[in-house]
């Protein structure tokens, strides 16, 4: 693609509606010039951008995560937002390019980089520090001692209090704290997801929380006292010398540590699910890759197979042309004919299997008329229900191929090609047979075979295999589960 044709596919945008963000995930692009071009919410992911300039381009919200972006220009470039995670950047000039909010996990490289915008103030961020964390650590760490040993030291006395007053005063005070930390729990746990929906200043939410936390205790509290401690404490007050304003802390110290708790788990609650969405993000990020790097394979194929079926092709027309020419012009339109087949897939690596016969048919067709009455040839399907599964394009071609290449040629008199499919115990059949001679006990995968191999690995894994068979009769042998097939039919 050219400049020319990047800015005329810019100028199709609508022009009386919102434009439509780029989309040109895993593409080719070195050396491409995007100097000065608005790329606004542009994803360019999984991309070759080796050498790109985008000098002076508005880049906001760009995705150029998984890229190449090896000596690429971004000199003033607006990249607000942008994601470079994962992105190969060495050598790349980032000269006076605005970073603000830019993602750069785990990519390296890049000159006059600036200065980043600070971490956001998180405990995970805070606990990196080499002099806070350690002061904070500490703090939580003796809180939390401190907080375990007490429950100890208090659940111990209410189960071997001998005064029977005191063990049912401490049973109140354990009930009563134990219901109180739940619902401050349950409260923040509740408010949490709507909070972040609703409330954008975080300051805010945890003034809204302690605003819903302060009636809650005190309603707490109140029907405590009401159901477990009003009898205990009538009855304590009636002992000698007992104060009650002097046995505990004022109310207002155990409301203010109901409000931290309910904050912390607030905080708690709000790091998770940021936590939980970036490794979606990434486990995300990780499956495309896979996927495109399987597609990525799987193009190196085809392109492999189809000049090594023109070569053989073309040869045969080119002996042919002043033998025969009216057999040499019918093998140009079949050939014509199966191109037509290989161009017109849309980026698909599939098709159906009606449609992979057919190449197959035309395709020996055109050896027919080379050899004449030397070959002869057959496809049957044993079920017509099987012509609509969906199996990869080229599948059969390269072994009917190889039968007339290393089979049908190398006899002397009448050669036949007989191919044949079938499904027998969940399990799809591909068979190629040839009566040329037999396959050698220690085989070298040709090309073609290693292609097939190659494909069904990437496709399926173990749920597909090839064979060469010399015995009961030579044949090659493609099984694939039908599951897999039925699968992909639906898709």
């Amino acid at each position: 693609m050219t400049r020319e044709q990047f800015e005329q596919t810019l100028h199709q945008q609508p022009s009386d509606g919102p434009r439509r963000p780029i989309r040109m995930r895993g593409s080719r692009l070195a050396d491409f010039d995007f100097s000065g071009i608005d790329l606004t919410g542009a994803d360019f992911s999984f991309s070759d951008l080796s050498r790109a300039n985008f000098s002076n381009s508005v880049m906001r919200d760009v995705n150029l995560s998984f890229s190449s972006l090896t000596d690429a220009s971004f000199l003033n470039a607006d990249l607000t937002g942008a994601n470079l995670n994962f992105s190969g950047m060495d050598g790349a000039d980032l000269t006076g390019a605005n970073l603000t909010g830019v993602s750069m996990s785990f990519s390296g490289g890049g000159r006059n980089v600036p200065p980043l915008p600070a971490e956001p103030l998180t405990l995970a961020n805070l606990l990196k520090k080499p002099f806070w964390g350690v002061i904070i650590g500490a703090l939580l760490g003796a809180l939390l001692v401190y907080g375990a040993s007490g429950i100890i030291y208090f659940t111990h006395l209410v189960l071997t209090a001998e005064d029977r007053l005191f063990a049912e005063l401490n049973r109140f005070f354990a009930w009563r704290n134990l219901t109180e930390g739940v619902s401050v729990f349950l409260i923040a746990y509740l408010l949490s997801s709507w909070l972040d929906l609703k409330i954008r200043k975080i300051w805010l939410r945890h003034v809204i929380l302690c605003i819903v936390l302060i009636p809650s205790f005190l309603a707490v509290s109140a029907a405590s006292y009401v159901l477990l401690g009003k009898a205990v404490f009538d009855e304590m007050a009636r002992q000698p010398g007992y104060n009650p304003a002097t046995e505990s802390a004022p109310w207002y110290y155990y409301v203010g540590a109901s409000l931290l708790i309910g904050n912390m788990f607030l905080y708690a609650l709000r790091q998770g699910r940021q936590l939980t969405l970036k490794i979606t993000e990434q486990e995300f990020q990780l499956l495309n890759m896979e996927k495109l790097k399987t597609r990525a394979e799987l193009d190196a194929l085809q392109a492999k197979i189809n000049p090594h079926f023109l070569y053989n092709a073309l040869n045969s027309i080119a002996s042919l042309v002043h033998e025969n020419p009216d057999k040499a012009e019918e093998m140009t339109l079949l050939l014509s004919k199966l191109f037509r087949y290989s161009t017109g897939r849309d980026g698909s690596h599939t098709s159906s299997l009606a449609e992979e016969l057919d190449m197959v048919r035309t395709y020996l067709q055109v050896e027919h008329v080379r050899f004449g009455d030397r070959l002869l040839f057959s496809v049957t399907i044993t079920d017509e229900s099987l012509n609509q599964l969906q199996i990869p394009q080229f599948l059969l071609q390269p072994i009917v191929e190889n039968a007339v290449k290393h089979g049908i040629s190398k006899r002397a008199g009448q050669g036949r090609i007989d191919v044949k499919i079938y499904a027998q115990n969940d399990w799809l059949y591909l068979s190629v047979h040839d009566n040329g001679p037999p396959f050698p006990d220690e085989m070298g995968s040709g090309y073609g075979l290693r292609s097939i191999q190659d494909k069904l690995r990437l496709l399926y894994g173990d749920n597909a295999h090839v064979e060469l068979q010399n015995d009961p009769y030579k044949q090659v042998l493609l099984a694939i589960k039908l599951k897999q097939l039925s699968a992909n039919s639906q898709q």
